[in-house]
């Protein structure tokens, strides 16, 4: 197998949303961004799926000693040799690669966030800064770009964030704000105990206005002159507030299932977005 479809079929098991996004892309920017995507799910898998906080920090380490081999030349795994590519085509800076293993590596130092501010650093790392690289991928022409990307990265992240309350809170993280849960009266037991309630769905209405305004304030700064090039990411931001527009229908009944939308609407958003953006 060839680290490009080592990092393809990484990207079709996961049935991301954003592989969605990539099947329209020319060639060199979707193995560039299948790429991405692929790296980001390998060390976001070492926390969630490595149940030793001790063993995952030691397999985080190794990944930024790969990242290092990469920047010189010499990966050893299939998802570094298929960016090793992509650093031929575009700027990706290994410091931006580096910073999303801190906010992994966050996951194994932190499992609540005591206001949205110190949320706020830990969406960057895990989600804006992927936003950026991305945004590196498909094109611009534009400063105010990386801006846009910035905040529809954010936005990703608190429609994950939305989305995962239960479980999330399963594995032991909570990602809602600590002051927030206080000031609508909803405990971290709550949350793990799936125990709905009026109190509970104000609190889920407001995350949600939150991520629609970060979305809003991310359009709001995306160029024309770019929004050709960044389609991808607004196919992304489709099947995402598709998702948050879901949740909101079914109650924000979201701590003891997980709602998403079938492949096929996915993949009409996806085309419908792309040919009309």
């Amino acid at each position: 197998m060839s680290p490009d479809d080592y990092c393809q079929q990484r990207a079709a098991a996961s049935g991301s949303s954003f592989y969605y996004s990539f099947l329209f892309l020319e060639p060199k920017r979707r193995q560039a961004i299948t790429a991405l995507y692929a790296f980001c799910r390998e060390v976001d898998d070492v926390v969630d799926e490595c149940p030793d906080p001790a063993l995952a920090r030691t397999k985080l380490a190794w990944w930024r000693g790969e990242l290092e081999a990469l920047y010189q030349g010499r990966p050893s795994h299939p998802v570094t040799q298929a960016l090793m590519v992509s650093l031929r085509e575009f700027s990706l800076p290994q410091e931006q690669l580096q910073e999303i293993i801190d906010g992994m590596e966050m996951d194994l130092e932190q499992a609540r966030y005591p206001d949205f501010k110190a949320l706020h650093l830990y969406c960057y790392r895990v989600a804006s800064v992927v936003g950026l690289l991305a945004a590196e991928i498909f094109g611009y022409t534009e400063r105010q770009t990386l801006k846009y990307a910035h905040d529809l990265g954010l936005a990703f992240q608190l429609t994950n964030i939305i989305r995962d309350v239960g479980e999330d809170a399963r594995r032991g993280r909570v990602y809602l704000p600590q002051d927030e849960l206080q000031r609508f009266d909803v405990s971290a037991d709550d949350l793990l105990h799936a125990r709905y309630g009026e109190n509970f769905r104000r609190l889920m209405a407001f995350q949600v206005e939150r991520a629609r305004a970060m979305y809003a304030q991310a359009f709001a700064q995306l160029p024309a002159a770019d929004r050709k090039a960044q389609r991808a990411g607004l196919i992304m931001a489709a099947i995402y507030q598709a998702t948050l527009d879901e949740i909101v229908r079914d109650d924000y009944r979201v701590l003891d299932q997980r709602i998403s939308l079938p492949p096929l609407r996915k993949l009409w958003l996806a085309a419908k977005t792309w040919f009309s953006a």
